[in-house]
Formats: structure tokens, C-alpha cells, sequence
């Protein structure tokens, strides 16, 4: 396999491990020293993967919807941008609704001892929806209590609050484009310091 194959496979093997409750699998996918930002959780790769088991054992599952990776790499260090739709089945007053939120997962991985892993995952929130799992449900969500969270990812905060998950107010988003292009541009920076 290519650099570019086994690289892909790495990320999403790590989508799969998340997903599947692979964790060990999820887990051989970063760095003890990698970092993870996203709507719930800030810190290192193997405490995500922690955090993630101890998130699917509250019962708080979601999926990730895939599309091809894009990888670029420069010597022993890569970029691969992953779109994904992150998928959540839940329950709102009564009503099963389906809970749907547009990003794109960033990774960037380091070949280490001629192995790649996981030194970075962020995400870039586009936007969200929730509708009801059955047609002609019918769902309340009050303007009102989307408002405290930024439009890409209101939906998202909102149901992470409602189970008691604390979620950020400065991640990556398409309504902040300057700061999402100047983590592009530092990561292609990073990027070419191999």
C-alpha cells in the first residue's frame, strides 16, 4: 500500500472504531501526544477515545457518514480532510427524531518508526438539522433555545446540553471563514515544516 493508502485507511478506521465501539482499534489510530477539538470534547487522542466509550456506555450514540478522503502529505507528516455527516437518533419531548450535522473532520498524522498515527483531529461545523424519524411527526424547537449556540452547530449544542455534555462557543465553523482559513493556512504550514 501507498503512503496515501495506509493514511486513509488510518482515518477511517478511526471513524469505524468510534462508530463500532472498536476502541482499541480506535485507539492504535493516534498518538499518546495527539490533541482532539470538537463539539464535546478538548483534550488528547486516547482520552477522546475514553471519553467516546464512556459516551456510548450513557447510551449517547451517533454515526458518521463518510465521503472520500482528501490526503496530502509531505514527507513523514499528513493532512486528510474527511466530510462527514454526523448522524444521532434521539428522542425530543416524546417524538423520535433524526439529528443530522454537517462537517468536515481534519486530521493530521505523523509516520512514526515507519508507522502512521493520529497527531491532530479537528472538525469544521457547516450546519445541522433535526426532523422526526417518522413521517408526519411533529417536533418542538423553539428558536429560543437554538439562540445561546453559533448556526452551524446550534442543533448539535442543543441536544449535547439537553444529555449534559458541555460544548464550546470558539470551535470551527463556516460562519467564522477568516479563523477556518487561517487554521487551513497554519495546518499547510505545519504541514510543509517536515
Amino acid at each position: 500500500m501507498t503512503d496515501i493508502d495506509v493514511v486513509t485507511q488510518t482515518v477511517l478506521r478511526e471513524r469505524q472504531g468510534r462508530d463500532r465501539g472498536w476502541w482499541d482499534e480506535m485507539r492504535a489510530c493516534y498518538w499518546p501526544d495527539s490533541t482532539v477539538s470538537l463539539s464535546w470534547y478538548e483534550g488528547d487522542g486516547p482520552g477522546f477515545v475514553d471519553a467516546s466509550e464512556a459516551m456510548a456506555g450513557r447510551g449517547d450514540a451517533s454515526v458518521h457518514r463518510l465521503s472520500p478522503p482528501v490526503v496530502r502529505i509531505v514527507g513523514g507528516r499528513a493532512f486528510a480532510e474527511v466530510p462527514a455527516a454526523i448522524e444521532v437518533r434521539t428522542v425530543i419531548d416524546g417524538v423520535t427524531a433524526d439529528l443530522v450535522s454537517g462537517t468536515r473532520i481534519l486530521y493530521r498524522l505523523e509516520r512514526r518508526g515507519g508507522r502512521w498515527g493520529i497527531v491532530a483531529l479537528d472538525c469544521v461545523y457547516e450546519r445541522d438539522t433535526v426532523t422526526p424519524a417518522v413521517p408526519g411527526g411533529h417536533l418542538t424547537v423553539r428558536p429560543e433555545d437554538l439562540a445561546p449556540y453559533r448556526a452551524p452547530y446550534a442543533v448539535l449544542a442543543w441536544h449535547l446540553a439537553r444529555r449534559g455534555y458541555e460544548v464550546g462557543p470558539d470551535l470551527l465553523g463556516d460562519d467564522r471563514p477568516e479563523r477556518t482559513a487561517a487554521f487551513y493556512a497554519e495546518t499547510m504550514e505545519w504541514l510543509q515544516e517536515e
